[in-house]
């Protein structure tokens, strides 16, 4: 089975999910495990998949149209407190998504902006910081034992 630099599995079963073909295994699982069931609780009264925010507008250079710069969060969410949440389910953020998460956080200040990720060691779905963070401090330890 072959898989993308993103180390997606090509095979499409393995990240389908009533009928919707996601981009990872790693979304499908969040949208079946922790969005649906938030869903059916009423935790969660909105959301969509592959939202699509503009971070900035096209315009014109030199007579030549340069195109938008958008961003497609995996998830939008919207709670029953009326909190609004753009989730990225990450692995390994690459330069260009640091570069769109500061520029998202400029243009839609009042939506939430998380990166998750899944950590079984840090017990389970946890935000992509918290994570970081506890992998330093492990590699810290680890390297004053070593």
């Amino acid at each position: 089975m072959s898989r993308s630099k993103f180390n997606v599995s090509s095979d499409k079963n393995r990240r389908t999910y009533n009928g919707i073909v996601f981009d990872s295994e790693l979304e499908m699982k969040y949208y079946r495990d922790v969005l649906l069931p938030a869903v059916e609780c009423g935790e969660i009264v909105e959301y969509e998949l592959q939202k699509k925010y503009e971070l900035q507008s096209k315009f014109k250079k030199d007579n030549k149209t340069i195109r938008a710069i958008d961003y497609i969060a995996d998830f939008y969410i919207k709670y029953s407190s009326g909190e609004e949440v753009a989730i990225d389910i990450k692995g390994m953020p690459d330069s260009v998504a640091k570069l769109k998460r500061k520029m998202f956080w400029y243009k839609y200040p009042d939506i939430n902006y998380k990166w998750i990720c899944y950590s079984k060691i840090d017990g389970g779905w946890c935000d992509y910081e918290y994570v970081n963070q506890q992998r330093a401090i492990r590699k810290k330890n680890k390297d004053l034992k070593g």
